[in-house]
């Protein structure tokens, strides 16, 4: 069973030192930091309604209206970075969920919670702003590299979703490509061109990821 742990939306910020030429304390401006919110969202083909994109060409869009990311996972953080204070919305995830992990949902997924309908539709490419987030340099590349990634949905029927919901699995197009594998795929652990020609032909997945495989 595929539950929603919590639900959070993030705002466009700035924050960090104007001057600084270390990348992890220079300034930036995101909407990554994300707070728990109680009760039910409006989710629409760009997501929840509410949650902020400040940059709109490497995030949000239909394809990436809704970031997921397995709950289980934070426990291994904390185990990994005792030193670090994780919470649900950490990596920037709309949606945390709990009895799934990357393993276990894969591309081309559809999911029903009441009237909403959601489309899994690539893993979620890690990207600087985890490391800045965490104030770690390491952190992009441990995320790559454990394949503790989360992946985007899209929205297929809009509605509401409520914190504490069931997803129910309604369709599986593509059993064999979990968002695990596609993640072996990108980052070269499964290297046979006839897996990278699939699955860069599954007509579910978003075409960043067929453009990124070509």
């Amino acid at each position: 069973m595929i539950t929603i742990e919590s639900i959070q939306v993030g705002k466009v910020v700035t924050e960090g030192d104007p001057n600084t030429r270390d990348a992890i304390s220079r300034r930036w401006t995101s909407a990554f930091r994300k707070s728990s919110v109680a009760g039910a969202v409006s989710i629409n083909e760009l997501g929840i309604v509410g949650d902020q994109v400040a940059d709109t060409k490497n995030h949000g869009g239909p394809d990436k209206a809704i970031l997921c990311y397995a709950g289980v996972h934070y426990q291994s953080w904390a185990d990994e970075h005792p030193q670090l204070q994780f919470s649900a919305g950490g990596f920037g995830e709309n949606l945390t969920l709990g009895g799934v992990t990357e393993s276990g949902v894969c591309i081309g997924d559809r999911f029903r919670s009441g009237e909403c309908v959601l489309e899994v539709s690539q893993p979620r490419q890690p990207c600087w702003k985890i490391a800045r987030r965490w104030q770690t340099k390491s952190m992009t590349k441990e995320v790559t590299q454990t394949g503790r990634t989360g992946w985007y949905v899209r929205v297929i029927t809009g509605g509401s979703l409520t914190s504490g919901a069931e997803l129910e699995l309604i369709s599986r197009p593509n059993a064999e490509w979990t968002v695990a594998r596609a993640n072996d795929v990108l980052y070269g652990r499964e290297v046979d061109r006839m897996a990278v020609h699939a699955l860069m032909h599954l007509p579910e997945l978003s075409r960043e990821w067929q453009d990124a495989l070509a």
